[in-house]
């Protein structure tokens, strides 16, 4: 009955070492998973900024949103850049995915060679754009019926007719050119006997 007690208290405590080691190395592999570490390359960037910079989780100031800041001097670990290599991945622990991303503008990138990581998926729109039906009901013109312009005759034209006034001088008929010449003349015979006589004396 003894030996029995034994085996058995044996037994249980061989099962239940066991059955620890197997949930502790579950546990262990789950956490893991759960927590990847990235990758470093050696690469370290430093904030030349003097002031505090933005990072963001992706490589956009439009696109992505601030997740930290960095102090001027602060140092990180790099992973990589941008397709356009203006922007830098860093290891960020509080970041999605432990990592953040930087302008290389604001930064000074140690001696390395980093590879080029795909930008992260951009998150969907707060806010999507919608027109407002009353508001776009308020610029829609209906074209009203116009009449169509109608041809109105003018009234009839009364020409005056002038009748030709019978001259009563024959003075009239002589044109003034000639007596601008006859004046002349006269005006010319004139200087020239007084002239004349001016010598004789």
């Amino acid at each position: 009955m003894k030996n029995k007690w034994v085996f058995s208290s044996l037994l249980i405590l061989i099962i239940s070492t066991l059955m620890a080691i197997l949930l502790s190395s579950w546990t262990r592999a789950v956490v893991w998973a759960q927590e990847p570490t990235p990758n470093s390359t050696g690469v370290t960037v430093t904030v030349i900024y003097t002031e505090e910079i933005n990072i963001r989780d992706g490589p956009s100031t439009v696109l992505y949103e601030v997740i930290g800041k960095m102090q001027p001097g602060e140092t990180a670990a790099a992973l990589g850049a941008s397709p356009g290599r203006d922007w830098i991945q860093i290891v960020f622990p509080t970041g999605p995915g432990g990592v953040a991303w930087v302008h290389t503008s604001l930064i000074e990138i140690s001696a390395g060679t980093l590879r080029v990581i795909e930008p992260p998926p951009t998150a969907t729109p707060r806010v999507t754009a919608t027109i407002d039906p009353t508001l776009a009901a308020a610029y829609v013109f209906e074209p009203t019926a116009v009449r169509k312009p109608t041809f109105t005759p003018p009234p009839p034209l009364d020409v005056p007719i002038f009748t030709e006034v019978p001259k009563e001088n024959n003075i009239e008929q002589i044109p003034m050119g000639m007596f601008v010449v006859v004046l002349g003349i006269t005006g010319f015979l004139g200087y020239y006997l007084s002239t004349f006589r001016g010598r004789k004396k």
